[in-house]
């Protein structure tokens, strides 16, 4: 069973929205969620976590615009995106299994999902 699969990305213009999906299954360790991005030749970057407490973080690029929430019965993750520019444009990926660190680094999670990809047209 695939540990996280995400949806709900497309092609959108700028000022559009996406709202991204992850579902998680029910072995995996999802006490904090991430969003994560990464556009070709960039590194992967963290967007937003969410704890179970339901504390929240974000990037800086990503504050103001971007909401990140949680469906626990549904095991879902969403990351509802709203007046996106081309420079949102990249592969969106969900990641579980928090280790410890900054909930925004990469390195933190052991869990990934297969991505979704989120294009963004000017």
């Amino acid at each position: 069973q695939v540990p996280l699969v995400e949806s709900g990305g497309g092609s959108v213009q700028t000022g559009g929205s996406l709202r991204l999906s992850c579902v998680s299954s029910a072995d995996i360790d999802t006490s904090v969620l991430a969003w994560f991005r990464q556009a070709p030749g960039k590194q992967r970057e963290g967007v937003a976590g969410l704890t179970s407490l339901g504390e929240t973080i974000y990037a800086y690029s990503a504050e103001g615009r971007f909401t990140v929430s949680r469906d626990n019965a549904q095991n879902t993750l969403y990351l509802q995106m709203n007046s996106l520019t081309p420079e949102d444009t990249a592969m969106y990926y969900c990641a579980a299994g928090f280790r410890g660190g900054g909930r925004l680094w990469a390195s933190a999670y052991s869990t990934w999902g297969q991505g979704t990809q989120v294009t963004v047209s000017s």
